[in-house]
C-alpha cells in the first residue's frame, strides 16, 4: 500500500471553514510537478469576466 497523495489533473478548492478569508486555489499537475496558483477578484471591480476576456483578446491581436 502506498502513501502517495494523488492530485487531480485540475482542481479548484476552497477550505469550507475559510471560504470568506482565503482565495481559491487552482492545482494543475504537469508530469511529476504540481503547480498551485491562488487567485482573487476585486470586490470593487465593475468590469465583468467577459469584459476582461475581450480586452485580453484585443491586446493579443494588436501584439
Amino acid at each position: 500500500m502506498s502513501n502517495k497523495k494523488t492530485i487531480p489533473e485540475t482542481a479548484i478548492s476552497v477550505p469550507a471553514a475559510m471560504e470568506q478569508e482565503t482565495a481559491p486555489t487552482l492545482v494543475k499537475k504537469i508530469g511529476r510537478t504540481a503547480y498551485e496558483v491562488s487567485f482573487h477578484f476585486s470586490k470593487t471591480s465593475t468590469e465583468t469576466m467577459e469584459d476582461k476576456i475581450k480586452h485580453l483578446i484585443k491586446r493579443e491581436m494588436n501584439a
